[in-house]
């Protein structure tokens, strides 16, 4: 179960990460090697290096990956919104 909760989590991460670098949001064009030539495909490998890393270690054991992953998912929410929404 814990598996399936950190997938749908990820493809949640993956949704609002390429929402934030397809935004325009000014703060990108302040960071260029975070959506330069590459536009963001860096980024995105980094996004799936870390559910990958959730995913093997919850499914050897390590059930408090969950709880990480959760929280990381939350902290990507709100980051998200904020940036959407012209917050910051």
């Amino acid at each position: 179960m814990a598996i399936i909760i950190i997938f749908l989590l990820g493809i949640g991460n993956f949704a609002l990460h390429r929402a934030v670098l397809e935004s325009g949001h000014p703060m990108l064009g302040e960071m260029p090697w975070l959506a330069g030539r590459m536009g963001g495909r860096a980024t995105l490998v980094t996004e799936f290096l870390v559910l990958l890393a959730a995913l093997l270690l919850v499914a050897n054991g390590w059930t408090g990956m969950l709880w990480a992953y959760l929280i990381y998912s939350l902290l990507n929410g709100v980051t998200a919104w904020l940036i959407l929404t012209r917050r910051i």
